[in-house]
């Protein structure tokens, strides 16, 4: 048998690692490009006790309550509900965009028919895409379908994804349906939690097993070679039973078909002497100059005093992901048009030649995942591998 390599310590790497070693008993080497684990989703506390997601801002929400209990085996989660402004016209509106929002932008007395036609054309739904209020048969929906659209939606996609709404796969932007309600939740979805002491512990704990060793700031690439004759994969020249790959999959071969595109953030920290900034946890800014939104980490660290006499605020800035550069050298999300997902089959077509690679996850799959899809996708991915192992005792 050979070597079990997992590149990658995000959540797709860690729990494939895990129940790799765990469930297979078998020995699993878990490599690591930077000098942490946890991926994008890696969090520490700074010197005010705020704990700081260094990537930008993850919320754990699911229908699916097995995923909290899973969670729940390698830290304590507390209930936690999402909520967001965005700053439209000098004024923050909700965000979702529901009903609160409309009569925010077009005046309370407006709205009064608005809101009785929408009840009457989307009844018995709770979120509807705003594709389907802009293309809408009515007048005054598509009216304001269009307005919301060019308002928040076109400004934030443009500097979010660097291009136009219509270039981007409609997925994305369906992403941040309009609430047919006055829910104020970000997301509807009926658990939503957070992990008390930050997401780094649940992925130290996920790691931490006899069958698993990690090493950090190493780049996996460099020590992975390709048999295309014999389709063999070698780490360090030893023979490769099993490549987990959690990373970009272009970079992987080489970007032999071209690079595939994903954003990057540049993250700026701005300290304040106040108790609070922000009038909600997170701030959308579709029509700022190259930020999309910021985060008050204070307002959801647990535990924390929150009258302490400081606060930060974390500020994105989108750009294009470019290894070299060192403000955009990690990648965050996969952008999804009609050419990029041809590159991506070809690259798949690629990583098929050889029955032993799994790829895993947001950059492995060129797919924009939630945290909890992606959760669930790495225990889907996990039976295929442990019929595969079995197979080969």
């Amino acid at each position: 048998m050979g070597r079990i390599i997992v590149v990658g310590t995000g959540f797709s790497g860690s729990i494939l690692a895990r129940k790799i070693a765990e469930e297979c008993d078998r020995k699993v080497e878990v490599i690591e490009k930077r000098p942490h684990i946890g991926g994008n989703m890696y969090d520490e506390y700074d010197e005010h006790g705020i704990l700081v997601q260094k990537y930008g801002p993850h919320f754990l929400n699911t229908n699916k309550y097995w995923i909290i209990e899973y969670l729940s085996q390698y830290a304590e989660l507390f209930p936690h509900d999402t909520h967001l402004l965005s700053f439209i016209d000098g004024e923050y509106v909700q965000l979702p965009f529901n009903f609160r929002t409309m009569q925010q932008l077009v005046g309370a007395k407006k709205s009064e028919p608005l809101l009785a036609k929408l009840r009457e054309k989307f009844r018995g739904r709770d979120r509807v895409p705003i594709f389907e209020l802009v293309d809408s048969d009515d007048e005054e929906i598509r009216a304001y379908g269009n307005l919301l659209f060019e308002k928040a939606y076109r400004t934030y996609t443009a500097k979010q994804w660097g291009l136009q709404p219509e270039e981007i796969d409609k997925s994305v932007l369906e992403r941040v349906p309009m609430a047919m309600s006055f829910d104020a939740r970000y997301l509807n979805k009926d658990f939503q939690y957070l992990p008390k002491k930050g997401y780094t512990e649940i992925f130290r704990n996920l790691l931490d097993h006899p069958n698993i060793t990690v090493t950090l700031n190493t780049d996996a690439l460099a020590h992975i070679r390709f048999n295309d004759e014999q389709h063999l994969i070698t780490y360090d020249g030893d023979a490769v039973e099993l490549l987990v790959f959690t990373g970009n999959i272009d970079e992987l071969f080489g970007l032999k078909y071209g690079r595939l595109p994903y954003r990057s953030l540049d993250i700026h920290y701005t300290y304040e002497n106040k108790k609070s900034i922000l009038p909600e946890e997170i701030v959308s800014y579709p029509q700022a100059d190259g930020y999309t939104r910021s985060t008050e980490y204070k307002k959801i660290t647990f535990g924390l005093d929150q009258d302490i006499p400081v606060s930060m605020i974390a500020t994105e800035y989108p750009l294009e992901y470019d290894p070299t550069d060192e403000k955009a050298n990690i990648p965050y999300y996969p952008v999804l048009t009609d050419d990029s997902q041809k590159r991506y089959k070809m690259y798949l077509e690629e990583a098929d030649k050889y029955g032993n690679i799994v790829l895993c996850g947001r950059l492995a799959e060129f797919k924009y995942y939630n945290m909890d899809v992606c959760i669930e996708h790495a225990f889907q991915k996990f039976e295929a591998i442990k019929k595969r192992l079995e197979n080969k005792q």
